[in-house]
């Protein structure tokens, strides 16, 4: 029983995090389609991760007073995972070019 919710409960997180990934690719799309500041996009990205936080703590604490269940905390929490995961890949890629744009010869 142990193993068929947790293979359960791995498949469900893979299908969110795929279906995170499609969101972000389609977000992705849009902002190339439209001409929109980076920092902007990057302040909007900043706010998501943020919202996707406060509403994971909002889940938890209404399970610890009784009025949410398990499963809406487990999904609260891999969405803000998945979202901080993107933001921290964002971060580094940021870096990655910066850094190889200061080796580039003038």
């Amino acid at each position: 029983m142990l193993n068929t919710s947790l293979t359960a409960a791995n498949a469900y997180n893979l299908a969110q995090r795929l279906t995170n990934q499609a969101q972000s690719d389609n977000t992705l799309q849009k902002a190339a389609d439209t001409n929109t500041d980076f920092g902007a996009m990057v302040k909007e990205g900043v706010m998501g991760v943020l919202d996707k936080g406060q509403v994971a703590e909002k889940t938890t604490s209404a399970m610890v007073h009784g009025k949410a269940d398990v499963v809406d905390v487990v999904t609260a929490v891999a969405e803000t995972e998945v979202a901080l995961e993107t933001m921290v890949s964002v971060r580094d890629r940021m870096i990655s070019a910066y850094e190889e744009v200061m080796r580039m010869s003038i």
